[in-house]
């Protein structure tokens, strides 16, 4: 009962924070009929009447549906009346399944943000490239980008997207005052420079334009950020929250 409750706040609070957006078709696995995308949808709505549904595969274990919605990984019976909630774990291979469908999801999801929407920083010939959801005034993001140079140096290329954590709209449906500074931030002439001096606890001017933060607010929730730093490699693993530059080299190396 608990988990039950647990999931449907977690899906109610997300969903609630993506209503502003226009709902996306779900994607869906080539064995997915319309019919089934249906069912799918009316089994989670069960739990969260206004959640979208991000995508819809196969399961690995059969009679299942597996199914992202609201930054939330489920199981849904082809039948339609059962629905799990928890790691699908793989006993001969000891592998979380749950963590592989993340990947490929979250892959696919990020390789849609233009890099003009990005904020990076590179050496000149990456080795590697991290993606990085972050927040101008989070404590463990500033020690993140204190070690810029280091990670640099180690051939990895930071690449951040907005992800203010109070929010984008406060309670009142003002902004929120960090999500207003990381407008700044993005709007800025030098964005590179107005973003390190961010980290670096100065408030940056002022300023508006047509700009991608609450997209990748948005977009963080999909793909279950919960926190910041939250750091994805490559190929969409999540590879933590505050880490080193050694720590980070490591797992990118081992791939694990």
């Amino acid at each position: 009962m608990l988990k039950k409750l647990l999931l449907l706040c977690a899906l109610g609070f997300a969903s609630n924070a993506l209503a502003a957006g226009a709902p996306a078709a779900p994607s869906v696995g080539p064995a997915i009929t319309p019919a089934a995308v249906q069912m799918v949808q009316k089994a989670i709505r069960t739990l969260a009447a206004n959640v979208d549904i991000d995508s819809i595969q196969l399961a690995p274990t059969p009679g299942f549906y597996q199914v992202i919605a609201a930054g939330q990984m489920v199981y849904v019976s082809t039948d339609g009346k059962y629905m799990m909630h928890g790691d699908l774990i793989d006993l001969g291979k000891r592998e979380n399944l749950n963590d592989n469908a993340w990947a490929t999801f979250r892959k696919e999801e990020l390789a849609k943000v233009p890099a003009s929407e990005r904020i990076v920083f590179a050496p000149a010939h990456p080795k590697y490239t991290v993606t990085v959801f972050t927040d101008v005034n989070c404590g463990f993001c500033r020690e993140l980008h204190a070690h810029m140079a280091a990670f640099n140096k180690a051939g990895i290329a930071v690449e951040y997207l907005a992800w203010p954590r109070e929010g984008v709209l406060t309670t009142a449906g003002r902004p929120t005052p960090t999500y207003t500074e990381m407008v700044s931030v993005w709007c800025a002439k030098d964005r590179v420079a107005a973003f390190a001096s961010a980290e670096k606890g100065h408030a940056p001017t002022a300023a508006s334009c047509v700009n991608p933060v609450k997209d990748q607010f948005n977009l963080g929730l999909k793909l279950g950020v919960t926190g910041t730093p939250t750091i994805y490699g490559p190929d969409g693993r999540t590879l933590g929250g505050y880490v080193t530059p050694e720590q980070l080299l490591q797992a990118l190396q081992s791939g694990r």
